[in-house]
């Protein structure tokens, strides 16, 4: 039976790779988390696992056979997933949560060495690189409020297109590279089937909910506005990503890997209906 551990089971793509992975007959999952009481999902076996606490990992990485790595936004992310690889048998197959485009970085940049780490590290491994997630539009860190309350995208887009991607596609990729053979040494660079301007985001929301969205134009200092330290570092960092197009491309990797077309802004959309109605 495989045995697979999830390191960030109630994240955007943790959730609905735990429910593909839980529905593979013989499968079972371990559900990461540093709060395992909160890990309810059908299926998932509640498993403590923190960044914070190495003394823990152990028990968390006893006997699986693949883990679904989810990279720590964090300055020490290289180090400590260098330290986690070293306590699992160079067995387990790895599936590292990265970074879009991670290639044309500065070779000192985290992203490249937490990349690193795992190349290094003697494990089978395979990279997603995914662009950015639809469901930072429902999320309420992000934009949900402002869809639903005010229906307005504020965005420091700066006419860039972003190739949005469902985190469900990101976690039918996962599912197929952690337990399927030939993704070994692979590096997915995942997208949707479309690049949209953030006024023709704005206008798929709008014909979804049936009501008016438009996108806002701010400053990447009001986009970052109440964040600090590292966070707000990556995050103005990534915003500058999207005005010099890294995230514009499209790819049929998703399709490729699962043998069906990645969802449209649209279909996402329609799902999370109620979740954008005021």
């Amino acid at each position: 039976m495989p045995r697979v551990l999830i390191t960030g089971v109630r994240g955007k793509t943790g959730i609905p790779l735990a429910a593909l992975l839980a529905a593979r007959p013989g499968v079972e999952v371990l559900g990461g988390s540093s709060n395992p009481s909160s890990v309810t999902l059908g299926g998932v076996v509640p498993t403590a696992f923190s960044w914070d606490d190495p003394g823990g990992w152990d028990a968390a990485v006893e006997g699986v056979d693949a883990v679904f790595l989810v990279r720590p936004d964090r300055p020490d992310a290289p180090e400590l997933i260098s330290s986690l690889l070293t306590r699992i048998p160079t067995t387990t197959r790895i599936v590292l949560l990265s970074e879009r485009d991670v290639d044309s970085f500065e070779p000192g940049d985290w992203s490249v060495r937490a990349e690193s780490a795992v190349r290094e590290s003697g494990h089978p491994w395979t990279f997603l690189r995914p662009s950015w997630f639809m469901q930072v539009l429902t999320d309420d860190r992000f934009y949900r409020g402002e869809i639903t309350e005010h229906g307005r995208l504020p965005f420091a887009g700066a006419g860039a297109s972003l190739a949005w991607i469902d985190a469900r596609d990101i976690a039918a990729v996962a599912e197929c590279a952690l337990l399927d053979e030939g993704h070994d040494g692979q590096v997915y660079e995942l997208t949707g089937p479309e690049s949209l301007t953030l006024p023709q985001t704005a206008a798929v929301l709008t014909e979804a909910l049936g009501r008016p969205i438009a996108h806002e134009e701010v400053t990447a200092d009001e986009a970052v506005s109440g964040l600090e330290g590292f966070e707000r570092e990556e995050f103005v960092w990534t915003l500058d990503r999207v005005r010099d197009g890294v995230f514009a491309g499209v790819t049929d990797v998703v399709e490729k890997v699962t043998g069906r077309p990645a969802r449209t802004l649209a279909a996402f959309a329609a799902d999370h209906r109620a979740d954008l109605t005021p």
